[in-house]
């Protein structure tokens, strides 16, 4: 009976060895890779694998793309002159406050004047028909006041006439007005990102 039972666990033994040994180099456990929250959890992570989309671009969106660019291109040259001009008006508006008569008013503005266009003349003459359209509605937005108005202001009725009829010419227009919530929301959304990118002030 004994020697019986010594052949059972023989024949266990070497029945589970193989097993147990086939076990030991196969693990059935799986390797994740954990990810720690800034709160101290740690969840599971995994990588998946890249994905490409590919699609013909529609003549829609390669316009939109297209017009977009060269909007964004003109804000960015452009919107440093806007701002310069802001100031400058600003400046003068301070130092014609108190000033009653005419001709030194019109000295003021002259000075003023030849300082702007010994800074910017070569630089604004070089703007495309394009870019000037997006100056002014930049120099509208900065100021609160439309081109023709701001010409008016300082240079007279006439002048800001003369400059609207040569606007008109190139077709644009002085009076064009900013709006940032209608027409102008793609040129705001640009404005937002050069102020960003650059530290400009709203």
């Amino acid at each position: 009976m004994k020697q019986i039972q010594k052949y059972i666990v023989i024949l266990i033994f070497l029945g589970v060895a193989p097993v147990v040994s086939y076990a030991q180099q196969f693990s059935d456990t799986l390797r994740v890779e954990a990810f720690i929250t800034p709160e101290g959890d740690t969840i599971p992570q995994s990588w998946l694998p890249t994905v490409e989309v590919l699609a013909k671009q529609t003549n829609y969106w390669r316009k939109y793309w297209k017009d977009w660019t060269r909007l964004r291109n003109a804000v960015y040259v452009t919107y440093p002159y806007a701002k310069s001009a802001s100031k400058v008006i600003s400046e003068v508006n301070a130092q014609l406050v108190n000033v009653k008569d005419e001709n030194k008013r019109k000295q003021i503005i002259k000075s003023r004047e030849k300082e702007l266009k010994k800074e910017f003349a070569d630089k604004i003459t070089n703007l495309s028909v394009y870019q000037g359209k997006v100056l002014m509605k930049l120099i509208n937005r900065e100021t609160g006041n439309n081109c023709y108005n701001l010409i008016k202001e300082f240079k007279g009725g006439l002048s800001a006439g003369v400059w609207q009829a040569v606007a008109f010419v190139f077709g644009s227009s002085l009076k064009q007005q900013y709006d940032p919530g209608g027409d102008d929301q793609e040129l705001e959304k640009i404005v937002k990102e050069v102020q960003k990118l650059y530290g400009y002030r709203g």
